[in-house]
């Protein structure tokens, strides 16, 4: 028995052996912890046993750890669980495993969402996370990513990098049988981004989406395009609500949409806090 320890660690099997004992001794404790619902003492336990696998050259399971740590400190200690997970992220990377460690950004920036609201720490995660499904060609995973960094970046004004990444996955998905029925939804997005900037732009972009998809002319988001333009361009506000109430009455609008209808709606004059009934 000493003798395969030695010779599968490559290094002295007594010294080995403890180390090993050790490990299966933190992570039975993290599981007995989990059961009590005691997650920072689980955290801590598994954390140990990653550290001490990275002590064994055990690099998979030292990362495996860490991911069990993170999601034990989940629920006790958000900040804490980022470290684990970002830890972890470190590892894949060192491996190679660039779909893994996309995936545990991923839980990283859910948990700047729903935890910490750290919308940017989000975005950035999110951001990193379709870099590397990218590199590894999983391009609608990487697609799933970047419309979360869209969606953010729009809610935070920053309306030309919403625009960039709605148009870029509109034009990604267009040509796909299966996914061109959410490219219209893209090019609607983006085109609502123009607008809030400038009403010129919007309709500039508009005539771009329509050349570059016809079938975007037919669907109802174009409509509603066009509807809200020429209210705009007439300050008719009542117009304006009234094609946003149509539309919403056969697909609901989301907080989303909503918000950018409520902004573009504040551009036309006397509508300070208007709101969209």
């Amino acid at each position: 028995m000493q003798e395969k320890k030695r010779g599968r660690k490559g290094g002295w099997g007594g010294g080995n052996t403890r180390v090993e004992e050790a490990c299966e001794m933190y992570t039975r404790a993290a599981n007995m912890f989990k059961i009590a619902k005691n997650w920072s003492a689980a955290g801590n336990a598994f954390c140990q046993a990653a550290k001490l696998h990275m002590q064994l050259q055990s690099k998979h399971d030292s990362a495996t750890s860490f991911v069990d740590a993170g999601n034990a400190y989940k629920k006790a200690d958000p900040q804490e669980a980022i470290n684990c997970l970002n830890a972890a992220i470190d590892i894949y990377t060192d491996m190679g495993r660039f779909t893994i460690a996309a995936k545990h950004h991923i839980t990283i920036a859910e948990i700047y969402e729903a935890e910490l609201v750290d919308i940017e720490k989000a975005i950035a995660h999110y951001e990193q996370a379709a870099d590397y499904y990218k590199g590894e060609e999983s391009n609608s995973s990487a697609n799933k990513c970047l419309l979360k960094v869209a969606a953010y970046a729009a809610q935070l004004e920053q309306y030309q990098k919403a625009i960039e990444i709605y148009e870029q996955v509109g034009t990604n998905t267009m040509d796909n049988p299966l996914l061109k029925y959410s490219a219209k939804e893209y090019f609607f997005k983006a085109a609502l981004c123009h607008f809030i900037v400038d009403e010129l732009n919007a309709k500039l972009a508009l005539e771009k989406y329509e050349e570059m998809f016809p079938a975007f002319t037919d669907s109802r988001e174009c409509k509603l395009l066009k509807k809200l333009l020429e209210a705009h361009e007439e300050q008719n506000s009542e117009a304006y609500t009234e094609a946003v109430k149509e539309f919403d009455s056969i697909s609901r609008l989301d907080q989303w949409l909503t918000t950018m209808l409520l902004r573009i709606k504040k551009t036309i004059q006397g509508e300070g806090d208007g709101d969209l009934k």
